[in-house]
C-alpha cells in the first residue's frame, strides 16, 4: 500500500530536516515533495491565494501514489490556499495519510533558522510576514509536533507509526 506523510508548519520549524531524514530511513522508492523546491527553485513562483505551484504538486502527488511506496510532502502549505491539494491527497491515499503539524513558537523557528544555510537568504522579518498561527487542517487530522521534541524523536515516532500502520 502506498503511504503519504505530510509535514506542515511555519518556516524554520524543522519540516525539511525531518523529511530528508525520513526519506533516508525509508530508502528506495520514497518520493520527497518539498514545497520550497517546487515553488521557488523549479517554478520561481510566489505563494499566495491560488498558488501557481498547486497543479504541479498535485500531479507529483498523483505520480507518487501510483509509483512510490512512501511519499513525503513537506512545506508551509497554508490550509486555505492548498485545500484543493489536501482534498486530492484524501482521494489518492485515503486512510494511508500520516499528517503532522509543526506547532513551534515563532521565536524558536527564528532560532532554528539562524543555524541553517538559508539564514542569509531571509530573516526574522520575512518569517514574521509569512507566519501562520495554528494553521491546522480541517479535512485531515494532524498530529502535533512541539518544540520539546528532538529531531531524532520526531523521525523515530513517524517512521515507527508509518512502518507499522
Amino acid at each position: 500500500m502506498h503511504k503519504l506523510i505530510m509535514l506542515r508548519g511555519n518556516s524554520g520549524s524543522g519540516k525539511t530536516t525531518v523529511a530528508k531524514a525520513l526519506q533516508e530511513l525509508f530508502g528506495r522508492n520514497t518520493m520527497l515533495l518539498s514545497q520550497d523546491v517546487i515553488r521557488r527553485d523549479i517554478l520561481k513562483a510566489k505563494d499566495g491565494i491560488d498558488p501557481p505551484a498547486l497543479p504541479l504538486i498535485k500531479q507529483m502527488l498523483e505520480y507518487g501514489s501510483k509509483n512510490c511506496e512512501v511519499v513525503i510532502m513537506e512545506g508551509i502549505f497554508v490550509a486555505e490556499w492548498y485545500r484543493e491539494l489536501f482534498e486530492a491527497a484524501l482521494e489518492l491515499y485515503g486512510s494511508d495519510i500520516y499528517a503532522y503539524y509543526f506547532d513551534i513558537p515563532f521565536e524558536e523557528t527564528v532560532r532554528r533558522h539562524q543555524t541553517r544555510s538559508k539564514a542569509a537568504e531571509f530573516g526574522a522579518e520575512d518569517m514574521r510576514e509569512w507566519w501562520q498561527e495554528k494553521d491546522y487542517l480541517d479535512p485531515i487530522k494532524e498530529t502535533m509536533i512541539t518544540e520539546d521534541m528532538s529531531k531524532d524523536e520526531i523521525v523515530g515516532a513517524i517512521y515507527s507509526r508509518v512502518s507499522n500502520g
